[in-house]
């Protein structure tokens, strides 16, 4: 990268709505403790830069942030709306799914609604099955918005900086985990949406993922570079739109794919994508996500809802055998 510089995941955010706020005045901030720098320091430092008319501390009510944003983007503005966790957004689902999603459709494009929703995800240590979950697939099955799961500093300064000029509503879901996550950041370089990234190349199969879940990959791979299996890993990025062309590409040349995600594996994400390559490549497929189960607060049960490195290793182990 030219002229990068190292930064954590919740300073490369701030940098990024701190580039787009510069950069036009209609982009605002909204939502609980943005003021003092949000809870993971994701805003930090942009209430004194910008004031308090574009980042507003809120009430307590999600439902409230969420249907100010909505009324906002469509009176011209660029709200970027805090949920604080994907589980506290469920408080404002109706203002998401019934009008953010839906406006440009049934007015016929005549209203935008260019909101970005901030839910961090994912399994928060030892925070239990009310501030743990992973629900993008959810909002990747709702017409109407794209869903975006960063999983490094660089893409989230990125795609952070994307999901503000897309012009229709994000569904921006940020690790609960990774906040304090250091990587280079290169100010300059531009990640579209809908395009994965492609992490390592191997010929035995392809393993796909996205989010903190990318790194336990990451780990997976170097244990099975170690018995000579390559794997092609493609962080995907975007759920929605997603690449399915880095990923059929893939898929035909190594004909075996294996999903994995932190979500709950029934009804995941990942089974769109097995389903799209199968239908398209007729490579085999697996998928690798959690039980149908709520988190557990105590480390024993929460471990219980985590895939690890050596499970991924051995999927992909019954994958290539």
């Amino acid at each position: 990268m030219n002229d990068a510089q190292e930064r954590s995941y919740a300073e490369a955010a701030a940098l990024a709505l701190a580039h787009e706020m510069q950069a036009d005045e209609r982009v605002v901030v909204l939502g609980e403790d943005v003021g003092r720098g949000g809870i993971f320091g994701q805003y930090r430092g942009l209430q004194e830069r910008f004031g308090s008319s574009r980042v507003i501390d809120t009430p307590i009510s999600e439902a409230a942030i969420m249907g100010a944003g909505v009324g906002m983007a469509l009176a011209g503005l660029k709200p970027v709306v805090e949920m604080r966790v994907v589980d506290f957004a469920l408080c404002g689902m109706d203002e998401l799914v019934n009008q953010a999603a839906k406006n440009r459709y049934m007015f016929g494009g005549q209203g935008r609604v260019p909101l970005v929703a901030r839910m961090p995800g994912g399994i928060w240590d030892a925070s239990a099955a009310q501030h743990s979950q992973s629900l993008e697939a959810w909002f990747a099955h709702l017409p109407g918005v794209a869903v975006v799961c960063p999983a490094t500093p660089q893409d989230n300064f990125s795609l952070l900086r994307a999901a503000l000029a897309c012009g229709d509503p994000v569904v921006y879901i940020e690790h609960k985990t990774l906040w304090g996550m250091r990587g280079a950041v290169d100010e300059s370089l531009a990640v579209p949406l809908g395009r994965a990234a492609r992490v390592r190349r191997g010929d035995a199969l392809t393993l796909v993922s996205w989010s903190r879940q990318l790194r336990v990959c990451q780990e997976a791979c170097e244990q099975l570079a170690a018995e000579g299996i390559g794997v092609d890993l493609i962080d995907l990025r975007t759920l929605w739109p997603w690449d399915r062309e880095t990923v059929l590409e893939s898929c035909a040349r190594t004909g075996r794919l294996l999903v994995v995600h932190e979500a709950i594996q029934a009804a995941g994400f990942g089974a769109e994508i097995a389903a799209t390559a199968a239908e398209a490549t007729g490579c085999r497929v697996a998928r690798l996500g959690a039980p149908r189960i709520p988190v557990g607060y105590a480390p024993v049960l929460e471990a219980a809802s985590r895939i690890d490195a050596a499970a991924v290793a051995a999927a992909a182990r019954r994958l290539v055998g």
